[in-house]
């Protein structure tokens, strides 16, 4: 089932206003519902190479893998749905092909980047994540952050040792903890939840979180809500306009109208009384 006129997704990504390249990558297909954003890090462009190795492969790997889908029941012997573990395995595989290249291209040696990938389906919705980029959830005027940052200073915080506030002004925020193509394997965080119509998501990479605070950036999608491409261009220019200090990519996307999958019984009932 395509999901072209059931879920609206749009993004942009700007340079900044010091970086000499950029080094994020975006990438969507609106017809299986999927949104991804990686940034990249490592000399002589390995960032960039990076952030495209893994955007390209969940983006080539990822439909194919969902074609052999039946329904989003759990995956046997997995607390999961079959299309997180698909989104599991392609991001594994994403993490091969960057350590690869890292491994036979001795200018890329060390090459890494951050990934959150978005997925609609049945009604609900998975990301799967690695490092410091971030989904965000708007529902009825609250903004939520749904992914937990693999960052030093993310440690620090949980352990108390910093605020968030105090986080903010640290010069280390920005030292991750996980990273894809780093190593051979990699530990990947994934959540599932329902999704309801008129929900905003936005992906976003550190360029944004860096420079603006969560407030800002709720009343931003708040005052832009009728226009999601005017929102992604409206907070990468508050972020330059902050000090746009590192590369900015802002990706939208809203559930339009229900999309349940037409042989699950349980998300026809809940698109019967939500």
């Amino acid at each position: 089932m395509s999901l072209k006129d059931k879920i609206e997704i749009t993004g942009q990504t700007d340079i900044g206003s010091v970086r000499a390249h950029n080094e994020d990558t975006i990438g969507s297909n609106t017809d299986i519902g999927l949104a991804v954003l990686a940034d990249g890090m490592g000399g002589h462009r390995g960032g960039e190479v990076a952030s495209a190795i893994t955007v390209s492969t969940v983006l080539e790997k990822l439909g194919d893998r969902l074609k052999t889908i039946k329904s989003a029941e759990p995956q046997e012997h997995s607390q999961y749905s079959q299309e997180s573990i698909a989104v599991l395995d392609v991001i594994y595989e994403a993490n091969t092909n960057v350590f690869n290249a890292s491994s036979e291209n001795s200018q890329y040696r060390g090459m890494g980047t951050t990934v959150v990938v978005l997925l609609f389906y049945d009604n609900r919705f998975t990301v799967a994540h690695v490092g410091d980029s971030r989904l965000y959830r708007l529902r009825h005027g609250e903004l939520e952050q749904i992914t937990r940052d693999h960052s030093l200073m993310q440690e620090l915080i949980d352990r108390g040792f910093y605020t968030p506030e105090q986080a903010r002004k640290s010069l280390n925020k920005n030292l991750v903890t996980r990273a894809v193509g780093i190593e051979e394997t990699v530990e990947i965080d994934v959540l599932e939840d329902v999704a309801h119509p008129d929900d905003i998501y936005l992906l976003c990479s550190d360029g944004v979180t860096d420079m603006i605070d969560d407030d800002v950036i709720k009343k931003i999608i708040i005052d832009n809500s009728d226009n999601l491409d005017q929102t992604a261009a409206e907070l990468i220019r508050v972020s330059n306009e902050a000090g746009g200090k590192d590369n900015i990519s802002a990706m939208l996307a809203r559930p339009i109208k229900s999309f349940p999958a037409s042989n699950n019984l349980f998300s026809r009932f809940f698109e019967l009384f939500s």
